[in-house]
């Protein structure tokens, strides 16, 4: 994207140099026989325009040049500004600097209290990431970027992350907050689409909280896969054999990366997924398989079964990450209780994805397995059409279900 201002400035075109006529009392001192004029001419009069001849101010040309040279100059400047502010030119940008979360607006980052092992918050467990900001939101929220080394699915990749302004209110200093973690669909690398703010996610939570609809979640936003999909290759957020343990990765590694920097809760209500597309399969199947860790999810515009051609040759793992598999092995044990919030254009591009969701809910929909359902009308495969609609049942639906802030 090039700048080109709308307008040049025009340099400062004189008018000429102001005649100053002699004024002085000759006249009242010298007789000079008086001159006959022709019509319509007369005897030069003196000039009078408001002032006194010896009162009328006298403002040199030359300041008005360096003044509107000043007003000029600044004008660039300010034009130069946003240039580079637009094009994240430092020292016009913030964007790189270190982001410290739990940080009072003016104070320095606060010190963790020490962990209540009868509080349900729990306290950062560090070692301390070293997050660099990517973007600053209108209310001084700051989306921040780090570099993660799974340790336990031996993925190494980007995680962003977002607090509400909540989080920095010292009333909240000793509170855990809850966190949800966002997958995206499409490729899901080497970005996560959730992490931009057109889609607006971050300033809609801030929204439905202050309307008493959402709790005020903290974001972890992890890249889903671990390359493109240039080849229609994708690894349905699963621990496939021979493959990267994204499974492990979006379960454990980002999870541990939130509890070693935030203050969170220690118990799964403190926890859920969101996602779209293949993220929404992602979503859907983490909360099942792991319901001793996360408690509810939305899922927008999911698939509903794993279909990577990456399980071919292994159908018993394929089955281990099933989300109709799962469901019925949860209801079969009577629990424990999940949440599922989905939601579903009817004017989706692969029709299927209507028909299919409501078979599965009416199918798998029952004891443990709590559902509910929102058909978007008009509403097409993409994550524009998700988040508006997260706020008319979705967010509430699992919020009512989860906690925090908590001591």
């Amino acid at each position: 994207m090039s700048y080109s201002p709308e307008r040049q400035h025009q340099p400062y075109r004189s008018e000429g140099q102001y005649q100053q006529q002699p004024y002085g009392n000759s006249y009242a001192q010298t007789y000079e026989p008086q001159q006959q004029y022709e019509p319509p001419y007369g005897p030069p009069q003196p000039r009078y325009d408001g002032f006194e001849p010896e009162d009328e101010p006298r403002r040199p040309r030359r300041g008005r040049r360096w003044l509107i040279a000043i007003v000029s100059v600044l004008a660039l400047l300010g034009i130069a500004a946003g240039v580079m502010w637009h094009f994240e030119i430092p020292p016009f940008t913030d964007k790189g600097k270190d982001v410290s979360f739990g940080k009072p607006a003016g104070g320095k980052a606060a010190e963790a209290p020490k962990q209540n092992p009868n509080s349900k918050a729990l306290m950062p467990t560090g070692p301390k990431a070293e997050f660099k900001n990517s973007m600053t939101l209108n209310d001084g929220t700051h989306v921040a970027v780090t570099t993660l080394d799974g340790k336990k699915s031996g993925f190494k990749g980007k995680v962003w992350v977002w607090a509400p302004k909540e989080y920095d209110d010292p009333k909240f200093a000793k509170s855990g907050f809850p966190v949800m973690i966002a997958l995206p669909g499409g490729a899901g690398y080497p970005s996560n689409y959730w992490m931009g703010t057109d889609l607006g996610l971050q300033t809609s939570i801030s929204k439905w909280y202050a309307e008493g609809k959402s709790k005020p979640f903290l974001l972890a936003m992890p890249v889903l896969n671990p390359s493109g999909d240039e080849k229609g290759i994708y690894w349905d957020g699963s621990d496939i054999p021979n493959q990267p343990k994204m499974g492990t990765w979006l379960t454990e590694d980002v999870p541990d990366l939130m509890k070693a920097n935030f203050r969170t809760i220690k118990s799964r209500d403190g926890w859920a997924f969101m996602g779209s597309s293949t993220g929404g399969f992602a979503s859907l199947k983490a909360v099942l398989k792991h319901p001793d860790k996360f408690k509810a999810a939305i899922c927008s515009g999911p698939d509903v079964v794993p279909d990577s051609s990456l399980w071919k040759g292994f159908e018993k793992e394929k089955a281990e990450n099933n989300p109709e598999v799962l469901a019925k092995a949860l209801i079969d044990k009577k629990g424990p209780d999940v949440y599922l919030a989905f939601q579903v254009g009817d004017n989706e591009s692969n029709k299927k994805t209507l028909p299919d969701v409501q078979k599965w809910i009416a199918t798998y929909g029952k004891g443990p397995v709590h559902t509910s359902m929102r058909v978007i009308p008009g509403g097409q495969h993409n994550a524009k059409t998700y988040v508006p609609n997260m706020g008319e049942g979705p967010i509430q639906f699992i919020s009512k279900v989860m906690e925090g802030p908590v001591e």
